[in-house]
């Protein structure tokens, strides 16, 4: 027999000792499981919302302090035996999640330590537990204090930040980041309980599904007996037996089922999943499977995702986690998230290694939803220790995690680290190294060893950027994947075609959140962009200046905080959506675009998508467009080639009309063109001379249309251009869910934005940075929240590049 009890009620946390000041004092204090003491501290009212303000400068002292969890509960010493005799019952203490340095004391013994946050631990507590009261205690040594007697004991190691994240198994951005707070948290982060078993239980299930309709189940048993077992697997209305010998601790069910429907990223097909249910004597296991097969084609130094035989276009999204405090995120929570993902139209999000090994209900929403899993084993932006515990709590936490996410079909890729290798061959590490280890163990040998041996079936790939082999130079363009921060940090957003990438893993340009998540963040009073609480909001360095620079000369220098919110949210839209076009232009020479990033984990000036409100920036609808399935873009310095992009199943065919028109919209030359784009094809059309090239370049648009789909190419940047001053009828009628607002311009009108949570944080709009020729309509919807439909219609709701004041 087996049962599980969790162990989640009656916990108090305590404040133990602390190498800075402790405020306050902390003692028995109710705590939640799963949580962090600082979800605790906050519900109990005894810190400020670290999240507001520059509360987070104040609360460093929790990460230096050691916390004492501490809950009793009551046992029934009920054995039942399944075995051959009462020795075969066990009791397991069970912890899915300890962050991180902790000693496990039960009933005054000792039972076992950790020192990692990405694995679970299991004690054997049999032996201990009392019938009637039992007291659990779990001290966590403080965060910081373990970190730093490795650093001191193991040598210094270099990183991109001066925290010593590094030096401990632990979500490296909860030291802080450039987009994230430094909140070192201590806790019960996951699920922690009893399992009682007798005999035997399934340890492992490790099932690969092909698509030829082939299940192998691989199951390891932890054994309480030597005698002989019944292993069981059933899928797809095929069921398989095999006996489990005497001694014997793995074995592998194989069953095959009959044309199978095959599961496809989105976009591409449907996502089937079939209920594979394992059985062990009582115990069982469930889980659902997808049939697919996925290569990685290297062929040229290419960097291509293959599903079942296919070559896949990535349109994807780095992943952060989406709260510094990971117990707080619900699967509601992510269904929000992936949602907002799959709308923008990507199909892929890269699980980012500064971040850590995610929740179940991650992976079956990414299972069920079509959206490509890119998994980073948790290693980022420093050198790593091989040395002392570490190697074998790394192995550890990989073979956890790599069986645990076996069956999931969106998963399909395993990456060694973000940034590491590029670190150590080019950003000066090895000057200061002097011969340490510094983590290459691990990416070249001991996770892909890993890999192969517990997941063959996927491609492993030691980092990223990476270019295909140690010798190379590791963010190469021309092979593998590459990082792309020249443009953000020191260039122009044109710079990105200067690329001619394979694959784009990382790529990104700042903008502020939306002006109700900053609000709700900050209580300066007037908010300007140098106030002291949007600059705590601003992490990366010289991140403001940057911005500004930015703006460079494609929008007018912001004046006042209105200005510089519109005009940098609106910089980082065309910045994304100009490199994102760029790229797939290049298909299939470049097969992946992977932006930074789709989410924030605290409301934050940043690379976001989605801010930390959950909130869609101006950026999301500018990717909404350039992921869409059709696309057509000018590119070249004067817009002379036009890509025609076809990322559907059906050929795309008509008559391209090419416009070259002046401001108040007369046709100054057009081109009519038969295009005929196969599909998941490229195509680009060299446009004539007298259409292409501008008799006033401050007074004309360029005009591309295909079915739907349009394209507006302005030869001049906008400061530049000679806009009247944009004149439009506005009407906002009541409907069903919400307001219609409907938009028609008498002059040009550019990037046209509405911005219904500045008059109710609630309010969210349905697009954004919609540019009208005279005479064109565009409607937006408005739901949530109350709005006053006139105010709605105001500047500075109501924004566009050329408005009149």
């Amino acid at each position: 027999m087996s049962s599980y009890r969790p162990l989640h009620d009656g916990w108090t946390v305590t404040a133990v000792s602390s190498t800075g000041q402790l405020r306050p004092v902390v003692a028995g204090l109710p705590a939640a499981v799963p949580g962090c003491v600082h979800t605790d501290l906050l519900a109990a009212g005894l810190i400020e919302d670290p999240y507001l303000d520059d509360n987070e400068d104040r609360l460093t002292w929790i990460g230096r302090t050691a916390w004492s969890y501490e809950t009793t509960f009551t046992w029934e010493l009920a054995w039942e035996s399944a075995g051959d005799g009462a020795g075969d019952d066990r009791a397991d203490l069970v912890c899915e999640g300890l962050d991180t340095a902790a000693t496990l004391v039960l009933n005054g013994v000792e039972i076992g330590t950790t020192a990692n946050m990405h694995r679970s631990y299991r004690f054997s507590v049999r032996h201990l537990l009392r019938a009637g009261e039992n007291t659990l205690k779990i001290l966590f040594d403080p965060p910081y204090g373990y970190a730093e007697a490795q650093r001191a004991a193991l040598g210094d190691r270099p990183g991109a930040y001066t925290e010593p994240y590094q030096f401990i198994r632990k979500m490296a951005c909860n030291f802080g980041w450039d987009w994230g707070p430094t909140v070192v948290t201590a806790g019960i982060w996951r699920p922690i309980g009893i399992e009682t078993w007798s005999a035997a239980r399934i340890a492992e299930v490790r099932p690969f599904a092909s698509a030829d309709g082939t299940v192998e189940v691989h199951v390891a048993v932890e054994r309480a007996t030597e005698r002989p077992l019944t292993l069981t697997a059933s899928v797809g209305g095929i069921t398989e037996t095999v006996t489990v010998g005497a001694g014997q601790r793995r074995a592998v069910v194989t069953l095959t089922v009959p044309d199978p429907e095959l599961w496809w990223p989105r976009g591409y097909g449907e996502q089937p999943l079939y209920d594979l249910v394992v059985r062990l004597e009582d115990q069982e296991w469930t889980g659902r499977i997808g049939f697919r097969s996925v290569e990685l084609d290297r062929t040229d130094d290419a960097f291509t995702f293959v599903i079942n035989g296919r070559p896949v276009f990535v349109k994807g999204f780095n992943w952060i986690p989406d709260d510094c405090f990971p117990s707080r995120v619900t699967r509601e929570r992510l269904a929000e998230r992936f949602g907002q993902a799959a709308a923008a139209g990507a199909n892929c999000l890269r699980v980012w290694g500064g971040g850590m090994y995610e929740s179940e209900d991650f992976y079956d929403l990414a299972d069920e939803m079509g959206l490509l899993v890119w998994q980073d084993f948790p290693f980022a932006c420093a050198a790593y220790p091989e040395e002392g515990r570490f190697t074998a709590e790394v192995e550890a936490e990989a073979r956890e995690h790599v069986a645990r996410l076996a069956r999931h079909a969106s998963l399909v890729l395993w990456c060694g680290n973000n940034e590491n290798i590029e670190g150590h061959a080019d950003w000066g590490w090895q000057d200061t190294l002097e011969g340490r280890s510094w983590g290459g163990g691990f990416y070249y040998d001991l996770l892909p060893r890993v890999v192969a041996e517990l997941d063959p079936t996927r491609p492993y790939w030691p980092g990223s950027p990476y270019s295909g082999s140690p010798g190379l130079p590791p963010n190469d363009p021309s092979k593998g994947t590459v990082h792309i921060w020249t443009v953000w940090n020191h260039q122009d957003y044109t710079h990105y075609a200067t690329y001619t990438p394979r694959f784009v893993a990382e790529f990104g340009f700042q903008g502020p959140p939306t002006y109700a998540t900053l609000r709700a963040a900050v209580s300066d009073d007037p908010l300007t962009p140098v106030s002291p609480g949007v600059t705590h909001h601003q992490k990366a360095v010289d991140g403001n200046l940057k911005l500004l620079r930015g703006l460079g000369a494609h929008l007018p220098q912001p004046d006042g905080f209105d200005d510089w919110h519109y005009y940098t949210q609106l910089n980082q839209a065309r910045a994304m959506a100009f490199g994102i076009e760029r790229f797939r232009a290049l298909a299939p020479h470049c097969m992946g675009t992977i932006v930074w990033q789709l989410n924030d984990c605290w409301p934050v000036t940043s690379w976001a998508a989605v801010d930390g409100g959950g909130r869609r920036k101006p950026l999301w609808h500018a990717l909404r467009r350039a992921y869409a399935d059709r696309l057509l873009t000018f590119q070249g310095d004067q817009g002379g080639t036009l890509a025609v992009v076809n990322d559907t199943d059906e050929p795309w065919s008509g008559e391209l009309a090419v416009d070259r028109l002046t401001l108040a919209g007369e046709i100054l030359a057009k081109e009519r063109l038969d295009v005929s784009v196969p599909a998941r094809g490229t195509m680009s059309v060299k446009l004539p001379e007298g259409v292409a090239r501008a008799g006033n370049s401050a007074g004309e648009v360029l005009v591309a249309a295909l079915d739907d789909v349009r394209a507006l190419r302005f030869p001049g940047e906008d400061p530049a251009m000679d806009y009247p001053p944009a004149e439009m009828d506005t009407v906002v009628e009541e409907i069903e869910g919400g307001l219609r607002v409907r938009v028609t311009a008498r002059t040009i009108v550019r990037e046209l934005a509405l911005f219904p949570d500045r008059l109710d944080p609630r309010a969210t709009v349905d697009d954004q940075l919609v540019t009208l020729l005279p005479g064109e309509t565009a409607v937006f919807h408005v739901t949530g929240g109350e709005v006053d439909p006139g105010a709605l219609v105001r500047h500075p709701v109501l924004r566009c590049v050329n408005e009149s004041r």
